[in-house]
């Protein structure tokens, strides 16, 4: 029987363990996946931070790029699958029952299961994202089209879905960014980055973003996928910069995408009257921060939440890779790339935010 390595949570702020299991067939509903590249989310850090709770010993990460090894392949076609497929496996299993999901918000599932909670102490044994080789049942499965490298796929597997979501909450919610003229993003993390280029190719004019201390590797990579300018909080005057925008009304969106809770102030203050804020970086509890709340309401300032998102934003996501080619290597060059036994160093890298978007790869990919 063969061998796959995987990266095993030990508990917060501990080191992983590399172990092997055994790889075993496909269970019934499900398909084996070898790995492509996997990534790792800043919500993984916040687990490893212990932000977030997560029961360990245990393979964490839901960003798995793969390739179908084996399935059932009736069951397969049945959702449009066969073997050899480069696919995204999507851990999110809504309930289907509740009155989110009935509402055709399943992002918001008040009763969300996951596909990687399986016990590493039971076959299959692979269910996360940390691991050579991966199980994960077919309806969770989003084949990634044959036009699209799925190394550059994986970069922003998590990242960009999360963002389209946010953008997909704001449209149904009447805002019509046809009508945007100055946009601006708070932080150039994954979610950023891609948020940045996402509103550069809606047709926006001024796209901007705010990091904290100069990064001018970053701003490079920016500016590349699209940011007209990238402010320095540590070094400019940012909130006046941005209110002078729309002669003088300020932004007409922010984004938030930083994690920061100091990010949330700046983003009201530097809106115009009738702005939009979507915040769907806040996804973990890290303190209070004081608002003025009587700027949301002279200002009438729209602020979605987001935080989720669903199959849709997945087909979404690689459609918008597939109708922007030139993006892919751009994309891609953001990445840096580790195997599953560097997963140490790919989360000290991480923290210390040495990357934009930190991959597990198979050593092919490297």
């Amino acid at each position: 029987m063969s061998k796959a390595k995987a990266a095993v949570f030990m508990g917060p702020m501990k080191d992983f363990e590399v172990r092997e299991f055994d790889v075993v067939s496909a269970p019934k509903g499900y398909a084996r996946m070898d790995l492509i590249a996997s990534g790792v989310c800043g919500t993984d850090v916040h687990m490893h931070n212990g932000k977030l709770a997560v029961g360990f010993p245990s393979i964490i990460g839901h960003e798995f790029v793969g390739r179908i090894t084996d399935m059932d392949e009736k069951e397969g076609e049945a959702f449009g699958l066969k073997k050899g497929d480069a696919v995204i496996a999507d851990i999110a299993v809504p309930c289907g029952e509740c009155l989110l999901c009935k509402s055709g918000d399943d992002a918001n599932c008040v009763n969300m299961k996951v596909t990687n909670g399986g016990s590493i102490f039971e076959s299959p044994y692979l269910y996360g994202g940390y691991t050579e080789v991966n199980f994960t049942p077919l309806a969770n499965l989003i084949k990634i089209p044959e036009s699209v490298d799925p190394v550059a796929a994986a970069a922003f597997a998590c990242p960009g879905p999360t963002a389209i979501h946010a953008f997909s909450l704001a449209k149904q919610a009447g805002v019509d960014f046809s009508k945007i003229n100055v946009a601006v993003v708070q932080g150039l993390g994954p979610v950023g980055m891609f948020a940045v280029a996402y509103l550069k190719r809606m047709g926006i004019p001024k796209v901007y973003a705010i990091t904290f201390g100069k990064d001018e590797k970053r701003e490079e990579r920016a500016k590349c996928i699209g940011c007209d300018r990238v402010f320095d909080l540590k070094g400019e005057d940012v909130a006046a910069l941005l209110q002078a925008e729309n002669g003088g009304l300020g932004v007409d969106l922010c984004f938030e995408a930083s994690g920061a809770p100091t990010a949330v102030p700046m983003g009201i203050n530097v809106l115009r009257n009738r702005g939009v804020y979507l915040v769907p970086g806040q996804y973990s509890n890290s303190g209070g921060i004081e608002i003025q709340p009587q700027l949301i309401t002279f200002k009438a300032l729209h602020i979605i939440g987001s935080s989720q998102y669903s199959v849709c934003d997945v087909k979404t996501y690689l459609s918008f890779l597939d109708a922007n080619q030139d993006l892919l290597p751009k994309i891609k060059a953001l990445s840096d790339r580790y195997t599953v036994d560097q997963i140490n160093v790919a989360f000290a890298d991480a923290k210390a935010k040495k990357n934009v978007k930190t991959l597990l790869v198979a050593k092919e990919n490297l």
